[in-house]
């Protein structure tokens, strides 16, 4: 009971902490996009990619290995080798960090040439190349934090990065003048590198003093680089894998685009940062709580996979996988009855409607996948997490290469349905094989389908119009997610028993 206690606290905290992150975030894209628009906002997005990349060479699966080595460690009572493992694994980051660094800062000239079109200098690469030693060590004390399920630290920790990120990047935006694509980046890059540098050390601080809780004296100084080492690095080359094939993937898209006939590099780029750069970003938008549950299961599935209770994990994956397809099916349908409304609502821009209308579907699979990654993570599978990953990525650089000329950006369109199908099939045919759990379809998946059309329809004859006003936005959204819980409980999609520990 004090453990499903702790497990809810920790996800409410986490909940609170990341919908207000992400509500800042989400304006501060709306501010990005409306300040260099969509062209600026690709070669921004091209920029995460690389980035994205060197942050996989940096921490390469260390993270996980804490969290599974101390989460393991505290449920068989051996408080001693806490500190031990994560200090062990800070130096660990640490080598990996300035190895990932020197490597983006002596490649930044060809990346810039041959992936970013030449359109900003190698500046911002170099730039984010210094952040990358203080985020491998970031990410290292995350996992601890996570594994002594003391997560509003890290949760600070967050806010306080996404807080000074957005106070620079707009400082920065208003001296540097005049505004143009390479400003823009520059701009956005030193907010980034400025706010991990400030999280880093109060994150750092933080662990200093919590790690004093364990000094309790061992008998051997012992090394457990071996078994850091033996978690992280099968986790760390299927994670280069993965991250240089999605790197890949994304520098591929405005690259196949510019192919289809009257497309030009600046269309091509536009495009690329309207999906990716608006739709993508309001689509995962309400992932925020499902990442928060998939980052909480790892410690969780860890600790009840270190005392074998088969019983326990069968229980939890039944409630969680429920309720996290009441929560897509609900995330759905308001995207596909709002999508109109959104778009003004939120980017003043009505060619952004009929993309989230087509993805939208999307998030049924999208939502679940994230969460079943967390409980394979969990239960020691993250290796076949990643294979899945790796075959997934290769199928869709290869639609990619061929859909993107003949179709443009709906082929884009076609590789994410597909992408996101194979991958989710995969993940929640192996988690069924790894727990045995019997999952009830047609009121996990059906009945809450059922409820959203009749929410859809219902809302036509209770609401009103849309008028522009953003308040009127909410009202209609509140009315629609009423009716939606309303229905679960008369259809007993949802009851009381739902809520037990």
């Amino acid at each position: 009971m004090k453990r499903f206690k702790t497990f809810v606290l920790n996800t409410i905290i986490l909940s609170i902490s990341s919908l207000i992150m992400n509500v800042i975030g989400m304006g501060f894209n709306v501010y990005i996009s409306n300040k260099i628009g969509t062209e600026a906002l690709g070669v921004y997005q091209l920029i995460i990619s690389i980035y994205t990349f060197a942050i996989t060479l940096a921490t390469s699966g260390i993270s996980i290995a804490v969290t599974h080595l101390v989460s393991q460690k505290l449920a068989l009572g051996k408080f001693d080798d806490v500190k031990k493992i994560t200090k062990q694994a800070i130096i660990i980051s640490s080598i990996l960090g300035i190895i990932a660094m020197l490597l983006l800062i002596f490649l930044s000239k060809t990346l810039t040439i041959n992936f970013l079109h030449n359109k900003v200098s190698s500046k911002s690469l170099i730039l984010i190349a210094i952040s990358l030693p203080p985020l491998a060590i970031s990410a290292c004390i995350n996992g601890y934090f996570s594994a002594v399920t003391r997560v509003i630290k890290t949760a600070s920790a967050n806010f306080i990065e996404q807080f000074f990120k957005i106070i620079i990047s707009i400082y920065l935006f208003n001296i540097i003048l005049p505004i143009n694509l390479e400003n823009a980046c520059l701009s956005l890059v030193l907010g980034s590198l400025l706010s991990e540098f400030i999280s880093f050390i109060y994150l750092y601080m933080l662990y200093v003093i919590d790690k004093k809780r364990y000094n309790g004296a061992s008998l051997q100084n012992r090394l457990f680089i071996k078994d850091i080492l033996k978690i992280s690095f099968p986790i760390a080359i299927t994670s280069y894998i993965r991250s240089g094939l999605a790197t890949i993937k994304q520098i591929l898209i405005p690259i196949r685009l510019e192919k289809k006939p009257g497309i030009s590099c600046e269309v091509a780029l536009s495009e690329y940062g309207m999906i990716t750069g608006m739709v993508m970003q309001l689509i995962w938008f309400p992932c925020l709580f499902i990442n928060v549950f998939a980052g909480l299961l790892i410690p969780e599935y860890s600790r009840l996979n270190a005392l074998e209770n088969k019983k326990r994990i069968n229980t939890i994956t039944n409630r969680i996988f429920k309720a996290t397809m009441l929560f897509s099916v609900l995330i759905f349908g308001i995207f596909f009855t709002f999508a109109d409304s959104l778009s003004m609502a939120i980017y003043n821009k009505m060619e952004v409607t009929k993309y989230i209308k087509i993805i939208a579907p999307l998030v049924l699979i999208m939502y679940i996948d994230n969460v079943v990654d967390g409980m394979l993570k969990g239960l020691n599978k993250q290796v076949a997490v990643m294979k899945c990953n790796i075959l997934d990525l290769v199928i869709s650089i290869i639609l990619m290469y061929i859909l993107l000329p003949i179709y443009g950006i709906y082929g884009y369109v076609i590789v994410l349905f597909v992408s996101e199908l194979l991958n989710g099939t995969i993940s929640i045919i192996q988690l069924i094989k790894t727990t045995k759990v019997k999952l009830n379809i047609f009121s996990i998946i059906f009945k809450p389908l059922i409820c959203v059309l009749i929410s859809n329809w219902a809302i036509y004859f209770i609401s009103s119009e849309y008028n522009g006003k953003v308040t009127s936005l909410i009202y209609q959204i509140f009315i629609y997610i009423f009716c939606y819980i309303s229905l679960l409980f008369l259809t007993s999609a949802f009851s009381k028993k739902d809520f037990k520990p």
